[in-house]
């Protein structure tokens, strides 16, 4: 009788503070429900708009939710002001990938509800990534953010290419899951505990990592498995041909959003759980950066894929950033919160021109098709050759800026050797950044492909890089046009008046109270 009154007290849940999930998981459920219906109309419009309302409607519940700081779920996901931010992030990026999406030949070779559903529920899982302060809840999010992409990039499911990367990025990913799952027990053997605040008071007791082998065994393969996710040297090899191959809106967003979760819980974790050894992992952290800012900008130099090109500037990006962590100070995560925001912004401008060329002649994603855009196409040659400029770090653009925050916090954080990369990898950054911009400004117009255009490709040969129902490939839609002027002006302004990014990621370093 005893046992039969006794009830269980479950964690008490903060609705408010969960709002932001709530909407994109219902988001996720309601446009796969929607994908079943047969009309052509529901499934090319109605789901891609529902998309888009959900993920604009949690990025209202983020900005609602502005100032509170607070435990979910019994401690196991933290609201504050660096999960928000990051959130609006994902809602940006997520919002982008959709109109880039909208009449590409990925969603209907997939099915519109699972392609959008598996979107929204990857963007989900990144929420509760950079959210999580105990380890289980880190595994859960990375699971819940990995498996989604790993059928996203087979999705253009004729293209023996897109099947090799999702095949590639479900082995390699599996591989860092695994690396991850062994690194976050082998930190709770050496602690006995889950959450971060109990972690670092357990170290802060301790004697470094250096005096407990287990310990320091967890916190290097937690290293590992978190830099296949963040694309760090040398367990980036699956990024060049994974971007190349997956179609390129979800290339695109596995650049920015991807990246931006790995950080964003790569921070968290090292910044809070793991502060009171950061005289330990510091050092090593900090060569892998180096490692990896001259790993990714030579092995772009030699790139005539565009998609490969970003790829291995995404790995370059990646080593930058890391800068930021290794310093394990306030400006630090200013810095990384801040280039994480301006590298989102470049690199859509980016891909957005990258996926209009491949709709526009049969180049596909080579330098090439960049020939003559400036004479042509304007509206796409500005865009792609201010991402270049701001990738490169030129002055009056949002890469300068946030890679002179990341120099500041390193050169404040006693790593003036790992500026020096910086400046150095941004020197060296300049021949391919450049190449690109003298094939739409110096070059003339392919002949060849021009001439192709006139002419649309046989029925049985669908267009599948790119895609109009019709296969036409003539002109790349407006909304395409859209995103890369918007996010090409967006990189300009944030350039020139930054202040209000600061002061979002100034908020977000004040909510590690640990710092």
């Amino acid at each position: 009788m005893m046992f039969a009154a006794s009830t269980i007290a479950g964690p008490e849940i903060d609705w408010a503070g969960l709002s932001p999930l709530i909407a994109v998981f219902a988001g996720a459920l309601f446009v796969l429900m929607l994908g079943l219906l047969r009309s052509r109309a529901v499934r090319e419009i109605l789901v891609p708009s529902l998309s888009i309302v959900s993920l604009a409607v949690a990025g209202g519940l983020s900005v609602w939710q502005w100032g509170e700081r607070t435990d979910l779920l019994a401690g196991a996901l933290r609201l504050d002001e660096l999960t928000l931010v990051l959130t609006l992030l994902f809602c940006v990026a997520g919002i982008a990938t959709v109109v880039l999406s909208w009449r590409h030949v990925a969603p209907r070779e997939a099915a519109h509800g699972e392609y959008h559903a598996l979107l929204l529920t990857s963007i989900a899982g990144m929420i509760v990534l950079v959210a999580a302060q105990n380890l289980v809840s880190v595994f859960l999010g990375f699971e819940l953010l990995s498996i989604p992409l790993y059928v996203l990039c087979a999705t253009e499911m004729r293209r023996a290419s897109s099947l090799e990367s999702g095949l590639k990025y479900l082995v390699v990913g599996s591989v860092g899951s695994a690396t991850l799952l062994y690194g976050l027990a082998f930190v709770y053997g050496a602690t006995g505990a889950t959450d971060f605040a109990a972690i670092a008071a357990v170290l802060g007791t301790g004697g470094g990592l250096a005096s407990d082998p287990l310990l320091l065994t967890g916190v290097a393969l937690t290293i590992v498995g978190l830099g296949f996710k963040a694309s760090v040297a040398p367990f980036h090899q699956w990024t060049p041909d994974v971007y190349e191959g997956a179609p390129t809106p979800i290339t695109a967003f596995m650049a920015v959003a991807t990246k931006a979760a790995a950080f964003g819980v790569i921070l968290r974790l090292f910044d809070v759980a793991l502060i009171d050894v950061s005289l330990d992992w510091g050092p090593p952290l900090a060569a892998l950066a180096a490692l990896t800012i001259v790993v990714g900008n030579v092995g772009a130099l030699g790139q005539s894929s565009l998609k490969r090109l970003l790829a291995y500037s995404s790995v370059a990006q990646a080593g930058y950033m890391l800068a930021g962590v290794v310093v394990a100070s306030r400006l630090g995560l200013q810095a990384t919160v801040f280039y994480l925001a301006v590298y989102l912004v470049m690199n859509l401008a980016a891909f957005a021109v990258i996926v209009a060329r491949e709709r526009d002649t049969p180049l596909g994603d080579d330098i090439s098709s960049l020939n003559g855009l400036g004479a042509t196409r304007p509206m796409l040659a500005w865009p792609m050759t201010i991402a270049m400029l701001a990738l490169a770090g030129f002055p009056a653009t949002a890469g300068f800026i946030g890679k002179f925050y990341l120099i500041d916090a390193a050169v404040d954080g006693s790593y003036a050797w790992l500026a020096v990369f910086i400046v150095v990898g941004s020197m060296i950054s300049l021949a391919y950044y450049l190449k690109v911009i003298a094939a739409i400004w110096m070059r003339p117009a392919e002949e060849d492909a021009s001439a192709e255009l006139a002419l649309p490709p046989p029925a049985a040969e669908p267009v599948l890089s790119g895609g109009s129902d019709e296969a036409t490939g003539a002109r790349a839609q407006g909304e395409v046009v859209g995103v890369a002027v918007l996010f090409g002006a967006l990189t300009i302004v944030l350039g020139v008046v930054p202040s209000p990014l600061f002061n979002l990621v100034r908020d977000a370093g004040e909510a590690l109270g640990l710092l």
